[in-house]
């Protein structure tokens, strides 16, 4: 039998259980008081995170915007470049293809000079300074143009320019290729 049970309802037992009804109504309200503030951490560290959150995709589209300006600046269409070179100015043009790309297509566009990326990494300066050069791969989003780009841009080169869509993006717009003869080696180094 439960203690603290009066067999009659005195005054005495009123007090007991409205001292028991009070303190369960304290333990009660302590625990909804730590509930909200359970609560208020909760929507707190849900906002912290949608902040971080928030800031990221603030990043993630301040590099996407600036990636497409460099795209716009740094680049140039198949058209244009095919312009350039029908009416004879002077401009360089650079396969910078991985050599297993090279093996898979045989092509260059004429008047290219194929330098291999990793060459032209270690070595910058295998492209001139001082004038305008185009750099093209077969890489999706000509990543392997990008980096050498951002490299030669790294090291102060102002007119060199990477050919949008590479040498794939040529051949679709229907420009001529030659057979690449030439022998070369597949870099195997890590």
């Amino acid at each position: 039998m439960p203690q603290n049970r009066c067999p009659q309802p005195t005054e005495q037992c009123r007090r007991a259980a409205d001292t028991r009804a009070e303190n369960l109504f304290t333990s009660l309200g302590n625990l909804v008081s730590k509930g909200v503030e359970g609560e208020q951490k909760m929507a707190l560290i849900l906002t912290a995170v949608c902040i971080v959150v928030l800031c990221l995709l603030t990043v993630m589209w301040i590099k996407h915007t600036r990636d497409r300006r460099e795209l716009e600046l740094h680049s140039i269409t198949p058209e244009a470049l095919h312009t350039l070179l029908t009416s004879k100015q002077e401009i360089l043009l650079f396969d910078v293809r991985q050599p297993l790309d090279l093996l898979a297509y045989s092509e260059i566009i004429p008047g290219a000079t194929r330098i291999p990326p990793r060459e032209l990494l270690e070595n910058p300066l295998l492209i001139p300074k001082e004038k305008d050069s185009v750099v093209y791969c077969t890489c999706p989003s000509d990543k392997t143009s990008r980096v050498i780009l951002r490299r030669a841009q790294g090291l102060q080169f102002l007119r060199i320019k990477f050919l949008r869509g590479g040498l794939a993006g040529w051949k679709a717009k229907g420009y001529p290729v030659e057979r690449y003869e030439k022998s070369f080696h597949l870099d195997t180094r890590n």
